[in-house]
């Protein structure tokens, strides 16, 4: 065409305008709305189909075609330069967009996007977050977001036309009128004509309230519609989009008006992609969702050809029946007759999802809301999840995980599950790590949850659920490589040098183990070194080394080499043993409490790191052997038991470890709790020592009951502290005491009741009472040996009059009495 002509043809189509495109205004998921587009599709035999989302996905309009693409699904749009910005456009099967899409595949008509372009949505998403006053539209997550014919707007369409006929439930209105009908048998254009009408003088009294942003919208839809007549004829176009957009296309304008309206919008690149998306997902009104309540009633109305009542409440019995309920054909058929009935009464052409709501509640289930609960999450909003074939667009990262995902047979579902894994076996070792990988990735697929089954090491319980957003996380963990191994690898090293703290490493140390990460474990564990060596604070240090001694473990059973993290956790070790007892001094009541939890956590974190690795690997860290740790260690406990600038409640609880592992005698430790509770010793001091003693729950508890000078000191102490004094203290006996179980506090009560000094006359082999005996009582022990026995699993081996069973009897008695 020559540049004369070219510049006549846009002049006419300025002139023209879009007044004779066939403009089809639906609510976004909604099932009366696509049967009504196709209808009127299948009536008027467009040349091309218009449909409101980004026009960059044009080119993924044919994987629509693919049986491997099911609903519900979504478009995907992310900044090719920051992956986490993105949108959404989902559609499921009843949506009308989807509907015109496969209309077009079906008879051969080119379909294509016509909102404004993703570039524009996401470079707002910038320019949103980097100023407070946006500069711009704000951005939008596509047509189905939001109640399908709302938008953006400050009013609302569906409740404006509501109120004016009447009633008082938009969402009710607008299903009788529209989603419970057919679309019209006599002329299937007259539902669309009507709600044109209607947008048309909302927009009329109300003006443009969706703001600047739908004027850019709707400008930028006018240009490609105008496109379109001009390439396939003004009568042989179709445009699908929100009805309250219908006028605004309808409206002639200048041609150059929305060419200038929209020169010099901001644009970024992007990707799009289709991703699989979830009934559940469709119940959101914000962020990602759709605003609609129920995306499976909606689904079932748009599947069922007939009978729509009758089959709903088919599918409730049946799921009813499946979680063992009693439910009968003829509850079935009363409940249908119940649902029409209401229907009728309440004025409504079809019985809606309240009706049938009630009448479920009424007939199946006995008038109890409790199993309204399981059909809504069940069925009303339902865990469909869509499929998406290979061919689509995916970054390299989301490719390898699927060919994990299906190698692994670890299929992605909506619904919530859980997951044993045994370590012990290649293929859940293997899930394992694919699910601490993608956790360090920020793909929360998994959360881990404690197992039923079992608590050792070689065991692990997940909680799985796959949410559409995971899709956005994994396209941003694509930046850290192509692979999950090597994507997590990269992100734990730069995890690593960017921590700021000690425990961050530490806990980072012990995911890459769990992530079977060993290319990562060097930069870790070089970080983890300079970061402990520069560390003086002893509370930073005690909180990093249980984690350590953690990881250690699970080098047996990950078959993961750990001889590094062995070095560290010793050198930890060592500092804290050297730390600790100035750390304590000089400490309030809350800095203190603190302390004794790190005294506990390394005491258990020294146990088990000799049993992790412990003297009969023979190798020495820091040229000190592995045994030497538990005599370093029992130092700082005799000094921290023994030390007066030591806060109280930590000399307390350094003397109870020093009892319960055998380094002190009782009488050793009477003595430490005597001059902790001697009369020079303030009582708040004395008070908090006792809890340090014996505040952990039922064990301090038991050894009071068993050893009567503990208690007639502590009885003897808390009667002579004055009245004064005995307030104060209060609160922190009450608490002392309270961790203890019913019956260790009914056996305190009632000793204290008789007097600690009548102990052996009360619980002496005279009073009657079993257990309290000076000496072993052979004849109980022994009836409680084969249950003992059955419980170490020795019942099933042949024992004999042998001395080896002998002994192993002996020491079961002593250790059952």
């Amino acid at each position: 065409m020559e540049p004369g002509s070219r510049a006549a043809g846009e002049r006419a189509g300025e002139r023209s305008g879009p007044g004779e495109a066939l403009l089809l205004g639906v609510r976004h998921h909604g099932p009366g709305s696509a049967r009504a587009v196709r209808r009127a599709l299948d009536a008027a035999r467009p040349r091309t189909v218009l449909i409101e989302g980004p026009p960059e996905a044009d080119e993924l309009i044919p994987l629509a075609a693919d049986e491997n693409l099911r609903p519900p699904v979504a478009l995907l749009a992310h900044a090719v330069d920051e992956p986490g910005r993105s949108a959404f456009w989902p559609m499921a099967a009843f949506s009308p967009e989807w509907v015109a899409i496969r209309w077009a595949l079906e008879h051969g008509v080119p379909a294509r996007f016509i909102d404004l372009p993703a570039a524009h949505t996401l470079a707002w998403q910038r320019e949103t977050d980097e100023h407070p006053e946006p500069q711009g539209p704000p951005p939008g997550d596509g047509p189905g977001v939001g109640a399908g014919l709302r938008d953006d707007l400050r009013v609302d369409p569906l409740a404006t036309l509501a109120e004016a006929a009447g009633h008082d439930d938009p969402e009710r209105w607008w299903e009788d009128v529209v989603e419970h009908r057919g679309p019209g048998r006599r002329d299937p254009f007259a539902p669309f004509t009507a709600i044109e009408e209607a947008m048309t003088a909302l927009r009329e009294a109300y003006g443009a309230e969706g703001g600047e942003r739908d004027a850019l919208r709707e400008a930028y839809m006018r240009l490609q519609l105008r496109a379109a007549q001009r390439e396939f004829g003004d009568g042989a176009v179709a445009v699908v989009c929100g009805a309250w957009h219908v006028p605004a296309l309808r409206r002639r304008t200048a041609l150059s008006a929305d060419r200038a309206l929209l020169k010099g919008l901001p644009r970024t690149r992007t990707d799009l992609t289709w991703v699989p998306w979830t009934h559940r997902r469709l119940v959101r009104a914000g962020g990602y969702g759709a605003g609609i309540d129920s995306p499976g009633w909606y689904a079932h109305l748009f599947a069922s050809p007939d009978r729509p009542v009758e089959r709903w409440l088919t599918r409730v019995a049946g799921l009813l029946r499946e979680e063992d309920r009693v439910v009968s054909p003829a509850h079935v058929i009363e409940a249908v007759r119940l649902a029409e009935t209401l229907a009728a009464l309440r004025g409504r052409p079809l019985p809606g999802l309240s009706e049938t709501t009630d009448a479920v509640r009424a007939v199946l289930c006995e008038g109890s809301d409790v199993p309204l609960a399981l059909i809504r999450d069940r069925l009303v909003v339902g865990d469909d999840m869509g499929e998406v074939p290979a061919t689509a667009p995916a970054v390299p990262l989301q490719r390898d995980l699927d060919r994990l995902q299906r190698r692994l047979r670890l299929r992605p579902e909506a619904a919530e599950r859980e997951l044993e894994l045994d370590l012990r076996k290649e293929t859940d070792s293997e899930r394992s790590r694919l699910l601490h990988r993608l956790r360090l990735l920020g793909v929360r697929w998994g959360e881990p949850a404690v197992s039923r089954g079992s608590t050792g090491t070689f065991r692990e319980t997940w909680r799985l659920r796959w949410e559409p957003e995971l899709s956005v996380r994994v396209a941003e963990a694509g930046v850290w490589g192509t692979t999950v191994p090597a994507a997590a690898t990269a992100r734990a090293e730069a995890d690593a040098v960017a921590a700021r703290g000690l425990a961050e490493v530490t806990g980072l140390a012990e995911r890459c183990l769990l992530a079977g990460l060993p290319d990562a474990l060097p930069t870790v564990m070089q970080v983890l070194a300079d970061r402990a060596a520069l560390d003086t604070d002893v509370g930073h240090l005690a909180q990093a080394l249980p984690a350590l001694v953690r990881s250690l473990r699970y080098g047996d059973v990950r078959g993961t080499d750990t001889g590094a993290l062995a070095g560290v956790a010793a050198g930890l070790a060592e500092r804290i043993f050297v730390g600790l007892p100035p750390a304590c001094a000089a400490l309030d009541a809350d800095a203190a409490d603190e302390m004794r939890r790190h005294v506990d956590a390394v005491h258990g974190a020294v146990g088990l790191l000799e049993e992790a690795v412990g003297p009969e690997r023979g190798t020495p860290l820091h040229t000190r052997p592995h045994a030497r740790l538990r005599d370093g260690w029992r130092a700082v406990l005799r000094v921290l038991s023994g030390r007066d600038s030591v806060a109280a409640v930590v000399r307390g609880r350094a003397a109870r470890l020093l009892l319960d592992g055998g380094e002190v005698e009782r009488d050793e430790a009477a003595l430490l709790m005597g001059l902790a509770l001697s009369r020079g010793t303030p009582p708040a001091e004395a008070a908090a020592w006792i809890e340090g003693f014996v505040g952990d729950g039922a064990d301090g508890g038991l050894l009071l009951v068993h050893d009567e000078r503990l208690l007639g000191l502590v009885d003897g102490w808390l009667t002579g502290v004055s009245a004064e004094a005995f307030t104060d203290v209060l609160p922190l006996l009450r608490r002392t005491f309270s961790a203890y179980e019913t019956g260790v506090r009914r056996s305190l009560g009632e000793l204290v009741r008789r007097g600690p000094g009548e102990r052996s006359s009360v619980l002496g082999a005279d009073s009657g009472t079993a257990g309290f005996a000076d000496d072993l009582d052979a004849g109980r022990a022994d009836a409680v040996l084969p249950v003992v026995r059955l419980l170490l699993g020795l019942d099933g081996e042949q024992r004999g009059a042998t001395a080896t069973d002998n002994d192993t009897d002996d020491q079961l008695t002593t250790a059952t009495t």
